[in-house]
């Protein structure tokens, strides 16, 4: 989770002149989903361990993010829920980037759709249909990989939200994403879709 989120973030933006960085990103995410049920399968294979150890790598290396625009509101928001209810790192992001996608969905709408042609192979239905795929696609490869990606299955209520928003705000984090356009509405919203 910590890895393909990772490169999510510094991926699935907006379109920009980055073609290397692109194919990169959507390779590491491709080996992701390739290798990560046989891993769960096998965890003693080495080959399976050295290729997602450099796949975790370069995730999180910086080589993918260089010079292009990036968005680490899942990563932001998920430390809330880890220091307010005490889940990992890879539970918060699994919980949170498929809801973060589908608040950012309008802005995101060009990249979101080249990340579900080349990373899912989706090319039929509408634009509309082959977002809502590739979210659905991320949700279900997050629980196949054995991490739930809803509060609930946290026992953490929407009772939960008001504290994590406002630890939002006494952090600082009030102007999140590429475009610095997910405010505390917007963060609530996403913690909601979380439920």
């Amino acid at each position: 989770m910590d890895a393909f989120t990772h490169i999510m973030e510094q991926y699935l933006t907006y379109p920009v002149n980055a073609a290397v960085q692109d194919r990169f990103a959507e390779g590491l995410l491709q080996t992701l989903i390739e290798i990560g049920p046989s891993l769960l399968e096998t965890p003693d294979d080495y080959d399976l361990q050295a290729n997602f150890m450099w796949t975790a790598t370069l995730a999180l290396n910086g080589l993918i993010g260089a010079g292009v625009p990036q968005d680490w509101a899942t990563h932001m928001i998920g430390h809330e829920i880890t220091a307010l209810h005490g889940l990992d790192h890879a539970q918060t992001l699994a919980i949170l980037l498929p809801s973060v996608l589908h608040e950012q969905r309008t802005k995101k709408s060009d990249k979101l759709l080249q990340y579900a042609q080349r990373v899912w192979g989706l090319e039929d239905g509408s634009d509309d249909d082959r977002i809502n795929l590739a979210i659905t696609k991320t949700r279900d490869f997050f629980e196949r990989m054995g991490v739930k990606t809803h509060l609930t299955d946290y026992q953490i209520s929407a009772d939960a939200i008001p504290a994590m928003v406002q630890q939002l705000e006494q952090h600082g984090l009030t102007q999140l994403g590429e475009h610095n356009d997910i405010d505390l509405e917007k963060s609530q919203h996403i913690i909601q879709a979380s439920l």
